[in-house]
């Protein structure tokens, strides 16, 4: 479902700030099903057409990955592994 002009019936559709997802994959020299992954989990405003989802032009531009491999851990402290120890007893 389209995320953009959800609940919002005044705004108009200018094609130029949309692009496909392929087109998008062209612009950042990635899959197109990277990017039909990263639409998967919510990272581009999109619209859809007829069955066709475009994604918002500025914001395929601007995309900055997030860094590889897992989120980084919050660093344990000696309070917190006391909190921890004393929840699992």
């Amino acid at each position: 479902m389209s995320t953009y002009l959800k609940g919002s019936p005044k705004k108009t559709f200018d094609p130029a700030q949309w692009v496909s997802q392929a087109e998008a994959a062209e612009m950042r020299s990635v899959t197109r099903q990277a990017i039909a992954r990263l639409v998967g989990k919510g990272r581009f405003t999109t619209l859809s057409i007829g069955g066709k989802i475009l994604l918002k032009r500025s914001e395929v531009e601007k995309f900055k990955p997030k860094p590889p491999g897992p989120s980084p851990k919050t660093k344990r402290t000696k309070r917190n592994a006391a909190r921890k120890d004393s929840k699992s007893s």
